[in-house]
Order: C-alpha cells, then structure tokens, then sequence
C-alpha cells in the first residue's frame, strides 16, 4: 500500500470540473439553473463562479441582451473561467470576494452561490451582500452540504463514523451549513420559496474518494487522532472490496427579494 491512502489532493478548479461533469453533478445543477430561472435580459450573478462551469449555460438562457457576471477571488479560476467563457460577448469575469461582491446595489436579477458559503469566513455576510446587490423581485439560488448526513458503508461502522466527525469538524470550515440555508437567507431579508433536500449517491469507490476525499481525509483523521492508524488503513482498503455505497444530503434553497 501506498504511503498516502487514496488519490492525491486535485487542484481545486479540476476537482469542481469533474465534480460538475459527474452525474450527481449534472442533475443537481440543472435543476438549480432551472429553479433559478433566468429569462432573456436577466443580469446574472454567480458569486463564486470557480472555473466558469455554468458561466455558458447561465449566458444562453439570459440571452443576447442579458449580462452575466461572474465573481471569484482565485486568479486561477478566473484564468478557467476566461477561457471558458470566450467568446461570449455577455459575460462579465470579476475578481472579488463574495463577502463584497465588486456589482453595483440593486442592479442583479438572478443570483447563486453554488458549495461556496461552506468555505467563507461568513456565511451570513455573503447572503447579506446578496441582498444588497440583488433587485426587489430578484431571485436567488443557493446550494450547500450538509457534511453532518456523510455515511460511508463499512463493516467498521465505528471508523465510518469517525470518518465523518473529522469531515465535519476539521476538514470543512462550515460543514453544516446546508442544513441551515433557509433559516439564513430568511435573516439575510430574502422569502424563502423552495427547499430541496436531495442525496448524491455514489457507488463507485474510485470517484467516491476523487469527490469526497475517502483516502486523503482518512489520513488527516488519522494524523489528527480521530483514527487509529491501522484501523483506518484497514477501513481504507476494505471499502474496495465488494459493493461499495456513500452519500450525504445537499439542500437546495431558491428565494425572492
């Protein structure tokens, strides 16, 4: 075996590209555009865009008198997302934080944040600024984890659980914050309109430890002694050995200004 269990750590832009491409992925996101519904002439907003993945789909749907703004605060994601969006005359790449978003007060009519609130500092500080930027009647979109519903099949249940205390405790910076969504964009001034629980399944072993970290977070836990070391190299190795199964619940909250 290995020194270190499972793939290496992906550049982040690669990790979100393959996680969008995934099939988990693509349903979850066509639905999320879809609720978000983006009409031609709409101004766009996806704060924290990363590479660009639905920069173009976001584009075609707001159409040739729309603006889509894309907003992320690494070069190299905006680098992707430049590239991605090439050629589109109607999508705007901006460098800033979704904590202070660099678009105008009232001046968006679709806006979504996509697995970024569970990496901020403040979650509640980049809903606020939502509503800040956002018109009276626009709508947002918002998508999150909730790490805490991480369950991955083992004989060892007890390492598995293990497992998904340090996911939640260490690993992610706000890692329940999908649960609540609704609660914060409700205090953030926005009327909650549709919540949506949905619950990726992965049975493939392979992309399981691409997108949820199986062999790389089994070694941190170990190293920071939620895990015995051998018991979790067993736990590790175990989990390619018969059918293997793994989800979590990601909450979709679509709101109105």
């Amino acid at each position: 075996m290995s020194s270190t269990l499972g793939v290496p750590r992906p550049d982040q832009a690669s990790y979100m590209l393959r996680a969008a491409a995934s099939d988990v992925g693509r349903l979850y996101k066509r639905q999320l555009v879809d609720l978000l519904d983006v009409r031609e002439g709409h101004t766009v907003l996806d704060a924290g865009c990363g590479p660009g993945t639905d920069l173009p789909t976001l584009a075609e749907r707001a159409g040739a008198t729309g603006t889509v703004i894309g907003v992320d605060r690494d070069p190299a994601m905006l680098a992707q997302a430049r590239e991605r969006t090439r050629g589109l005359r109607r999508v705007e790449i901006r460098e800033g934080d979704v904590l202070d978003p660099p678009v105008g007060p009232g001046t968006v009519d679709r806006a979504k944040i996509d697995r970024v609130l569970m990496h901020v500092d403040d979650p509640a500080t980049a809903l606020a600024q939502l509503h800040r930027v956002t018109r009276p009647g626009a709508r947002v979109a918002l998508a999150e984890p909730d790490w805490d519903t991480l369950i991955v099949d083992a004989e060892d249940l007890e390492t598995s659980r293990a497992f998904t205390r340090y996911t939640t405790t260490e690993a992610v910076r706000h890692a329940t914050v999908g649960r609540g969504l609704a609660r914060l964009a409700e205090q953030a001034g926005f009327a909650v309109e549709t919540v949506l629980a949905t619950t990726p399944v992965f049975r493939d072993v392979e992309e399981a430890d691409h997108t949820l970290g199986l062999g790389r977070n089994m070694e941190a836990a170990i190293a920071a002694g939620y895990v015995d070391r051998e018991r979790g190299r067993r736990w590790f190795t175990g989990l390619a050995q018969g059918t293997f199964f793994a989800s979590f619940t990601l909450v979709t909250v679509i709101c109105s200004r």
